[in-house]
């Protein structure tokens, strides 16, 4: 019986320091991006109406909106697009989120001290169930820049259609300093 207590304690305990703040990879996310020759396009602003933009920061949370992934070929996963591609597509949505974050951060991704909740849309062709592969290459992109930090609570979904008929769009929530 003190074994099973034990344990349980344990594991209450290693649940209760999970949530703890996670660090970055060594060197942090600015040096992982010049190591890996990782250029990031132009972040997103304000829309062209002026009602919306790609990010804003309440305290030490950094909210970032849907960034469709602008890839090259456009339509549905499982359909015009295969898994390998809208990986491609949603780490393409990664590289404009991190461009977006980054700005909204004064040019220092450095700042980011935790990728924390990520939602990825992959407009999926009817029946495809694969969506959470999909989604891996925005998950992986973080990982690889932030390390441990990267890591995230996800949803990944399917949606019968997507703005300018992009096969991917991501939105992200980061904790900053």
């Amino acid at each position: 019986m003190v074994s099973v207590k034990s344990t349980t304690v344990a594991i209450f305990v290693g649940l209760a320091t999970s949530g703890a703040a996670m660090a970055q990879s060594p060197g942090g996310a600015e040096a992982k991006l010049k190591e890996k020759n990782i250029i990031l396009p132009a972040p997103t602003r304000l829309s062209p109406a002026g009602n919306r933009t790609g990010a804003v920061q309440i305290g030490n949370i950094l909210y970032l909106a849907g960034h469709p992934s602008q890839f090259s070929i456009k339509g549905k996963v499982g359909k015009e697009l295969t898994v390998e591609q809208g990986q491609q597509a949603a780490r393409q949505s990664g590289l404009l989120i991190l461009a977006t974050a980054r700005e909204a951060l004064g040019g220092n991704l450095d700042r980011v001290k935790r990728v924390a909740k990520v939602i990825g849309y992959v407009n999926a062709a009817e029946g495809f169930a694969q969506t959470p592969l999909v989604v891996d290459g925005f998950s992986n992109l973080m990982i690889e820049i932030f390390g441990e930090a990267g890591i995230h609570a996800r949803t990944a979904v399917g949606v019968q259609a997507l703005p300018n008929n992009e096969p991917v769009e991501v939105e992200a929530t980061m904790e900053v300093q």
